[in-house]
């Protein structure tokens, strides 16, 4: 019975989804949905990421997050346009959340939405929202044990950002274990190391993600 009650949550939220997604396509927006754990860096990501690509591309922000406004606000700063999901306890964004913000949004006038999720290494990996790309972000922190862990995250994701990789002199952490343990689940994952502290890898990323963009015309 609790199978079958996910599995009618899951495919409820895959129909939802699927009508944001065409609304994505249609208004030529390409979306990604950054996931991680609780203070692995999304917020500081989407303030360099949007430093990085400039006034050359439209950007638009979700903000989720159980309470508050924090990040929202700290966004805000960046001059794009950014509306918050407070979730009230849930630890993911879904479909149908996505989709109550989008009237928030002229997507006429945008060409990247990037939504940052709840900090979880587990729901968000399992709830689509419409994006184009999930994004994952592991900071050096963490530890190198993480994708045998959570493989549904890296199995799922298109990309890996190493986080933090300024403060790998401190901690004990073998990025190479990371990389190898990440690519046996994901064979196409691409990985980047940064560090949103000193910037370092934020250009290769942000040249990535610009090749994800989709055209406008």
């Amino acid at each position: 019975m609790k199978f079958t009650v996910v599995k009618n949550i899951l495919e409820a939220n895959e129909r939802i989804a699927e009508e944001n997604r065409r609304l994505f396509k249609e208004a030529n927006v390409t979306v990604i949905n950054l996931m991680s754990s609780p203070g692995s860096g999304k917020t500081s990501l989407l303030e360099r990421t949007i430093d990085a690509l400039g006034v050359r591309v439209r950007i638009g922000v979700v903000e989720g997050d159980i309470q508050s406004t924090r990040d929202a606000e700290r966004i805000s700063q960046k001059g794009v346009q950014v509306v918050q999901i407070n979730t009230g306890g849930a630890c993911h964004l879904d479909g149908n959340m996505m989709r109550d913000a989008l009237p928030a949004f002229d997507l006429s006038e945008l060409d990247l939405l990037m939504v940052e999720n709840v900090g979880n290494l587990v729901c968000p990996a399992e709830f689509k929202i419409g994006e184009d790309h999930k994004i994952m972000i592991l900071s050096v922190t963490e530890g190198a044990d993480k994708p045998e862990k959570y493989p549904l995250m890296f199995h799922e994701s298109s990309v890996l950002l190493i986080n933090k990789i300024d403060l790998l002199p401190y901690v004990d952490c073998n990025i190479e274990r990371i990389k190898e343990a990440s690519l046996r689940i994901n064979p196409n994952l691409e990985i980047f190391e940064i560090s949103c502290k000193t910037g370092e890898g934020i250009d290769r990323w942000a040249e990535w993600l610009s090749s994800q963009i989709q055209p406008q015309g």
